[in-house]
């Protein structure tokens, strides 16, 4: 405790010196966001019938599937005891929004995602059993549930049940990640955290985190096997990101200026602290370089026309700064609701350790695991057809 108290300022109470929630905190509803994305982006082209984001649909759901598996693993680690995790399914409590997410993170994971992956990919699982020997004629054997009908009748009640898993799949992952909005939002005792506007913005910055997240993806692994992505499919990709990141960032700014015209008694304790403790995670980081940089460059690629190759380097740039700043965005919540007492009277720090159970490298190695997880599900499950090489005119 003692190291904690130089970095207080002002009046605060013993149990709110030291925050509750780590970096662990930040990282859950980041990975369940860019799940939701993720997700959003595959159901354009399997409901929407958006042709141009095709080569990314199959993508898009196995970056979901990967980052959802690592979704529960933050929680896990901050939890004293985390074989207790099973009792919400043993002995469910309906009143608890925190006890209900698991079993809405169960319907998602294995009634929608991994269902859908699954009709989308028997006929590839069934082809790949009927040509192996050994161990992996095995393993595709299980995979397929040992039913290898692939018939043109078979196919196409697939794809009918897919694409109706996908609706559902849909207002889904709205729950899956708008209830970490939900919980947020309704702890009245916070008043940074206190909006009903929470659930909402949320929601709009996953599906931009997600978006971005499989734009980065789709062409990083073109670049991996040595082929040209589709540049009207990631043109497509950047406006749908664009378009996103406006209304997120339209709400934001709502619920900002909302707040400023409320100017409770809350408010001052609250500008005071982002003009201090938050400025460079909050105004520079999130608005400026996570949201104002990558809106200005989208809109000019909307705006004007310019080279395929310019075009590339622009959505590599403003989709990385789109990850940051949508993080910066999960750290100013989670770390930030915690930094002010509830007095209004008094400020603390949050000072991350390295190598402890909630420090940097848990954090840094949960994020690194989900594309561990996606390489193997990519090997498994190739998501892309075979395209030709560089030079080929039909590609870019």
């Amino acid at each position: 405790m003692g190291s904690v108290l130089p970095a207080v300022q002002g009046f605060m109470y013993p149990n709110e010196v030291e925050l509750q929630w780590s970096v662990l905190i930040v990282l859950y509803p980041y990975i369940t966001g860019l799940v939701a994305g993720a997700f959003i982006l595959a159901s354009l082209e399997r409901v929407f019938n958006v042709e141009a984001v095709k080569p990314t649909y199959r993508l898009a759901l196995l970056t979901a599937l990967a980052f959802l598996i690592v979704a529960p693993l933050p929680l896990q680690l901050h939890l004293g005891h985390p074989e207790r995790s099973i009792e919400m399914y043993l002995t469910p409590h309906t009143t608890s929004a925190m006890a209900m997410f698991g079993f809405v993170y169960l319907w998602y994971l294995m009634v929608v995602l991994v269902l859908e992956i699954w009709l989308d990919f028997r006929k590839d699982i069934v082809l790949t059993w009927r040509a192996s020997r050994g161990p992996k004629r095995w393993l595709y054997g299980a995979m397929a549930l040992w039913y290898d009908n692939i018939s043109p009748e078979a196919l196409a009640v697939d794809d009918r049940v897919g694409k109706a898993i996908t609706v559902i799949g849909i207002p889904s992952a709205f729950l899956l990640h708008g209830y970490v909005g939900f919980i947020f939002g309704s702890v009245k005792a916070n008043p940074w955290w206190s909006s009903p506007l929470m659930p909402v913005v949320f929601i709009f910055s996953a599906v931009v985190s997600g978006i971005a997240a499989v734009m980065l993806l789709y062409m990083l692994t073109a670049w991996w096997r040595e082929r040209k992505f589709d540049i009207a499919c990631v043109d497509t990709m950047a406006r749908f990101l664009f378009f996103a990141f406006v209304i997120d960032f339209s709400l934001e700014m709502l619920d900002l200026v909302h707040r400023i015209y409320e100017a409770d008694e809350s408010f001052r304790a609250l500008d005071f602290m982002v003009h201090t403790k938050l400025y460079v995670s909050q105004i520079i980081i999130q608005i400026y370089v996570g949201t104002v940089v990558p809106l200005a460059l989208l809109g000019l690629v909307q705006l004007v026309r310019l080279s395929p190759r310019v075009r590339s380097w622009i959505y590599w740039i403003a989709g990385s700064l789109t990850l940051i700043g949508i993080f910066a965005m999960r750290w100013n919540v989670v770390i930030g609701g915690q930094l002010f007492s509830k007095s209004f009277l008094g400020y603390t720090a949050y000072k991350m350790e390295w190598a402890t159970r909630e420090g940097l490298l848990p954090a840094i190695l949960l994020m690194l695991l989900p594309f561990g997880i996606l390489y193997v599900l990519v090997k498994l499950l190739p998501p892309w057809p075979a395209k030709p090489r560089k030079g080929d005119a039909t590609v870019m």
